[in-house]
């Protein structure tokens, strides 16, 4: 498989070129899945059933999802086999500077320098983290949330107990487990986040190439148009148009860390992935990457210690109904 960060090490030694909320398409009526946002008020129009959503966070009815009609790309996660995924609350967005600054005390994210003209730079999502990081970062907002921690390492979910993050590959950190039961917040699986990123279409019938759009440039940040315009790298959350639940830069502007162990697909019809491996998964592309790393079917995986300057994160919770 291709690892994580392919195109920006073969990019490393070339330059950049020199040289911004709508809906996205892709999915028929009746493959949408139930949706409800945080952003609407409690009479606005849900049933009273549906579950409470935090602001900027959308519900998303889980559903079965139908890999088995062929997709053209070879590399996508769901092609051949069924999964059922579970209800979950999605940030709209991907983890920014600000959020990770409030949660972790510190922004390591190399895109730093002013933003494009008009875009903030505390809303840019967080770069350079690892995958470790995103694991201490779930933990210490779901504790600070009062929510219940997904993740536990060396018998503790406390991370303020996990030692220092490691910045080579580790054993320990690896053996990392996920209590998917927990409503605390976690990184989705790679068959949670490629259903996300089709909008919920469970029939692979009208699917988009990106995440909800045909034309990268409407929903994505890549290297075709990411400089330019005062600034570079990176760009402010949901400056592009979303897709059809609502959700941004689901392609391009960084990639995002799933949970997954890399490696073949397996058979399995579980959502949460294979159960060992090597590296981790990422999905969804870069402002640095060719447009082709920018498709929803697009798979890479790395070592869960390497951090670069497009790679983030974005969280979920599972979510009972």
């Amino acid at each position: 498989m291709k690892k994580f960060w392919l195109s920006f090490l073969a990019l490393a030694t070339i330059a950049l070129l020199a040289t911004g909320c709508g809906g996205g398409g892709g999915s028929d009526d009746d493959d949408t899945p139930v949706v409800q946002s945080g952003n609407t008020s409690s009479d606005g129009g849900s049933e009273s059933t549906s579950p409470s959503v935090p602001e900027d966070f959308l519900f998303v009815q889980g559903a079965t999802f139908d890999g088995t009609t062929a997709i053209t790309d070879s590399e996508v996660f769901i092609e051949g086999r069924t999964v059922t995924i579970p209800s979950l609350l999605v940030c709209d967005h991907e983890v920014t500077q600000a959020e990770y600054l409030a949660v972790m005390g510190s922004n390591p994210s190399t895109c730093s320098y002013p933003p494009r003209s008009g875009e903030i730079a505390e809303n840019r999502p967080v770069d350079s983290v690892n995958w470790y990081d995103c694991l201490v970062y779930c933990n210490k907002r779901s504790i600070a949330e009062h929510l219940t921690p997904c993740y536990t390492i060396n018998g503790t979910a406390n991370p303020d107990e996990w030692g220092t993050i490691p910045s080579a590959s580790d054993a320990t950190w690896n053996a990392a487990t996920c209590n998917f039961s927990a409503n605390g917040y976690r990184l989705p699986t790679e068959a949670e986040w490629e259903y996300l990123a089709r909008a919920g279409n469970t029939s692979n019938s009208g699917q988009t190439i990106y995440s909800g759009s045909d034309t990268a440039g409407d929903v994505a940040w890549y290297r075709g148009n990411s400089t330019g315009g005062g600034g570079t790298g990176t760009h402010e959350v949901k400056k592009n148009a979303g897709n059809a639940l609502g959700l941004y830069d689901m392609s391009g502007n960084v990639w995002e860390w799933c949970w997954d162990w890399g490696g073949s697909i397996s058979a399995s019809t579980s959502f949460s992935g294979a159960t060992s491996g090597d590296e981790r998964i990422a999905r969804g592309g870069g402002w640095r990457n060719l447009v082709s790393y920018c498709a929803v079917s697009f798979r890479v995986d790395d070592d869960p210690s390497k951090c670069y300057e497009t790679g983030g994160f974005r969280v979920v919770c599972t979510k009972s109904e």
